[in-house]
């Protein structure tokens, strides 16, 4: 069993309007933010691959960063919240059933900070 992995990085803005007034990131602002894909598998011995790279790029280049690279996500049905938490969740409901083997993906907003979540 192997697990490979893919990185993307999307520009976002964001508030978080369930925060008290006095807190910074309720004021729009951005991020860039870096996700992570995780496909856990068997090597296919016809291809050598678990997964080609390519073919989660067509994924995620597909459904998710068109929706929200570059956009307010406060504007995104689903994503009223746009917490990191609810973020990575709204990503995963949009992917996970394009892949075998999906297992989780990470989501950062900064060195040093992030989300992993599996599904569950």
């Amino acid at each position: 069993m192997m697990l490979v992995y893919r990185r993307f990085r999307f520009h976002s803005a964001r508030y978080l309007p369930k925060l008290k007034d006095n807190h910074i990131c309720k004021q729009t602002h951005g991020h860039t933010f870096n996700l992570t894909v995780f496909i856990k598998g068997e090597v296919n011995p016809k291809d050598g691959f678990v997964i080609d790279f390519f073919d989660i790029d067509k994924i995620i280049n597909k459904n998710v960063l068109p929706l929200i690279d570059h956009k307010l996500l406060n504007e995104i049905d689903g994503l009223e919240n746009p917490t990191s938490e609810n973020l990575i969740k709204w990503i995963w409901e949009r992917i996970h059933d394009h892949f075998n083997g999906l297992s989780k993906l990470k989501l950062s907003e900064d060195h040093g900070t992030g989300i992993i979540y599996r599904g569950e």
